[in-house]
């Protein structure tokens, strides 16, 4: 029942559900002979088109209520980007049982863990992962059977995992004579857990609603803008926050999907990207840089890359710059969260930011942008005022919107709005042009003296060095300042720097008290299971750590 008072006079349009179901019988009636590309595990390319996988979704969808999967039920996949694993999104979702997205990146313990809260009753899963699911799976309770996304060929002759079933198998025995279910936009749809980096994961629980309002409002101009003359290429795994939403939105608009399976490094993107010519993509930071390095040490060029949007973690400015001035790719600026199914804000320039000469468009550009519509956000300080928006004022931001969690699956974590709002754990500042930018996580921010320093300015500088590949800046005990910032640096292969280099690097760029007191050299950052580093780790790592005295 509705909480909002109901008018004498109600409009006299059409009700209809807004379901994902719809999204792929959209996609097959007037898209049908479009493609989706894919690298499969078995290392050769599949193609098909909408109406294909439309057709294959409801084969899986009649398999799965001949298993018994009832609507509400929970069904797991681990897999990545491919052919497979879109079926799975449409078929499970579209028949009203609930998508749960398992991240093989998480510790075993913790998949066991999700498992076991999600209660999930079945998990579909691709070859590369059935070591990992053998050796969890004793400890995974509710799940009764275990798909396996592959040909009879290729079916394991033992495995210790019970009640386990061959993908193609299922998808032959069944008929497409299928209808989809109608039902209650507001029923579950999808369940993503967070990365979990303290405490156990918690799940953020979508709805039909929500994920097709969010669908509808990422294909916008000024989010990630994508259209039928497109072809996209989702680097963001579909275990993570559903590919930011682009599983739904590419075929809502009807584009062109190429998905890379599991072979993210930089030779394999680059050459898909080119064969398949590539005009979109997505990705974390980390990724980015993979192939850069690749195309930069072969000499090579883009022939159709022409924009792609960075999210997950800060976008070093100076990896903004390569893109759009070396290889002429936009580059959109976007941040939102598990959450947030996920995305906020998209940073792209109004008509009159236009006019602004080249550093100020870029400076606009950096910035983590403007909400889309359908979000709204505030920055507060800790007693919960609202703060100016100024740029220059950072307090904790909070967002609310359509496609933002009341509370977490399960109630875990007891009530987490702050009067209707829900609070990120992110430090930012705000624009008089409504354009956000983060400061830091409030877990991260350095605290010296009584003020606080933010940790991405510091990063992005030292990684605007020639010789630094990665940076993660965090604060360390201090006797007289409580915490100082320490840098951790990753040297680019065959390149050196030292430390006074790098402090003397950051003269003229910043206030002079934020300047690291120290640099730390290691071989590699803690990456963690989405893509972002793990700065609980640094810290761990470092917590012994004796700066300088003078």
């Amino acid at each position: 029942m509705s909480e909002y008072p109901r008018s004498p006079l109600m409009g006299q349009m059409m009700s209809q559900p807004l379901l994902i179901s719809s999204i792929i019988k959209h996609a097959d009636r007037y898209f049908g002979k479009n493609e989706i590309v894919s690298r499969r595990v078995e290392g050769d390319i599949h193609r098909y088109t909408y109406s294909d996988c439309h057709s294959r979704s409801k084969k899986l969808a009649n398999a799965l209520r001949g298993l018994g999967v009832q609507m509400g039920d929970r069904v797991a996949t681990m897999a990545w980007n491919g052919y497979r694993h879109l079926e799975a999104y449409y078929a499970v979702s579209g028949s009203g049982a609930v998508l749960h997205t398992l991240n093989p990146r998480l510790f075993p313990e913790q998949i066991a863990y999700i498992t076991n809260h999600a209660e999930d009753q079945y998990l579909i899963f691709e070859l590369t992962f059935l070591p990992l699911i053998e050796a969890v799976a004793q400890h995974c309770k509710t799940i009764k059977g275990y798909i396996l996304m592959c040909d009879r060929d290729r079916m394991p002759a033992q495995s210790a995992l019970p009640n386990l079933m061959c993908y193609e198998d299922l998808i032959d025995s069944n008929s497409d004579d299928y209808e989809w279910p109608l039902f209650d936009e507001n029923s579950a749809s999808s369940l993503c857990y967070t990365s979990g980096t303290t405490g156990n994961p918690k799940g953020a629980l979508y709805s039909h609603r929500s994920t097709l309002l969010h669908s509808y409002a990422s294909t916008m101009p000024d989010a990630l803008n994508v259209s039928g003359r497109d072809a996209v290429l989702p680097v963001v795994p579909m275990f993570h926050v559903n590919a930011w939403g682009l599983p739904y939105s590419v075929p809502l608009t009807g584009a062109k999907m190429v998905f890379p399976g599991p072979s993210l490094n930089g030779k394999s993107l680059y050459d898909l990207f080119e064969a398949e010519q590539v005009t979109f993509s997505a990705g974390v930071p980390t990724v980015w840089l993979g192939l850069l390095n690749y195309v930069a040490q072969n000499n090579l060029t883009f022939s159709s890359f022409k924009r792609t949007v960075i999210g997950g973690s800060a976008c070093p400015p100076a990896m903004m710059k390569t893109l759009r001035h070396k290889y002429g790719i936009e580059v959109v600026h976007a941040w939102g969260m598990t959450e947030m199914s996920p995305l906020g804000t998209c940073a792209t320039l109004q008509s009159r930011h236009l006019a602004l000469p080249e550093e100020g468009q870029q400076a606009m550009l950096e910035k983590q942008g403007h909400v889309i519509f359908g979000v709204d956000m505030k920055i507060v300080d800790d007693a919960g005022k609202e703060l100016p928006w100024d740029g220059k004022t950072y307090g904790n931001l909070l967002v609310k919107g359509p496609w933002v969690i009341q509370d977490y699956y399960k109630g875990e974590g007891g009530d987490v709005l702050e009067d209707g709002w829900f609070p990120t754990g992110d430090v930012a500042t705000i624009d008089g042009d409504g354009y956000m930018q983060i400061t830091d996580r409030s877990k991260d921010v350095i605290k010296s003296g009584g003020e606080w320093i933010g940790t991405i300015d510091l990063e992005n500088i030292a990684m605007a060095h020639p010789a630094v590949l990665q940076a993660a800046c965090i604060g360390v005990l201090h006797p007289k300042w409580d915490e100082r910032p320490l840098l951790v640096v990753v040297k680019r292969p065959g390149m050196d720097v030292t430390r006074e280099e790098l402090l003397a690097f950051y003269e003229g760029k910043i206030a002079k008290w934020w300047t690291p007191d120290d640099v730390a050299f290691i071989d590699a950052l803690p990456i963690g299971a989405t893509g972002k580093v793990l700065k609980n780790r640094i810290r761990e790592s470092f917590r012994d750590h004796v700066l300088p005295t003078a």
